[in-house]
Order: structure tokens, then sequence, then C-alpha cells
């Protein structure tokens, strides 16, 4: 490798820090980002004591919107139909009743919708549309 005229016989390729959260694998090119942001922002910054709820990102992925529903199952996060994989999606913190031990769980959804939620698994969809 030549590096501004001075030949470094060390270096044989860069180094590829970019890889997909939903499958792991390295990404050629640009990646695709997705940032979770609430509308809403809190009243207070998190305690240096605790940790947040919420993970705004960005997630890196592939170009094809199944490997972010890959990685939302993964997670336990639930997508909502009616909207797309989008750069910015937003949190919608949903009520458990079959956990106990869980008190909410989270759906995302671009927000672009008027009309209600339909939140569903992932998994499920992402293997309808392929």
């Amino acid at each position: 490798m030549e590096l501004y005229g001075v030949r470094i016989p060390t270096i044989v390729t860069d180094n590829i820090a970019a890889r997909c959260a939903g499958c792991g694998e390295v990404i050629e090119g640009w990646p695709w980002r997705v940032s979770i942001l609430d509308i809403v922002a809190p009243e207070a910054p998190v305690s240096w004591t605790e940790s947040a709820n919420l993970n705004p990102g960005p997630f890196e992925f592939h170009g094809d919107p199944k490997h972010v529903l890959a990685w939302m199952a993964r997670r336990g996060m639930l997508f909502c139909r009616r909207s797309q994989v989008r750069e910015i999606m937003r949190p919608v913190w949903l009520p458990v009743d079959a956990h106990p031990q869980e008190s909410r769980r989270l759906g995302l959804c671009d927000g672009i919708h008027r009309d209600d939620h339909e939140f569903v698994d992932p998994a499920a969809l992402a293997a309808d549309r392929s």
C-alpha cells in the first residue's frame, strides 16, 4: 500500500468496521442507519447510576428492511404494520399482560400514519415479505 507517496508494506487492506446490526455481516458501501427518536423528550436526563430505557442509535444495517425487522425481533420489539422501515422510527411503549414480570414492551412505528397502530411480530412480517 502507498500512502502520501510512501510505500507501507505492512498494511494489506483497510479495516472495515461497519457491520449490520441485523445479521452481523460487513456492510459494503454506505450503511442504512435507523435512529429511534421519541416525540417527547424526558423531563430530566437519566442519572449516571441508572441506565436509559432506550438506546436511540443510530443502528447500521444493510439496505434490505428484512435486516432491521430481524434486529427488532431478536430484541423482542414489535413493528407497526401501518408503517415502513425508515431512517427515524418512533417508540411506542405497550403494556404487557401475558408476562407479569415485564411491565411494558417496545413497538416501533414511523409515525406517519394517522390511524391506530397495528403492532405485529417483525419476524413474521419479514417472512411474509420474502
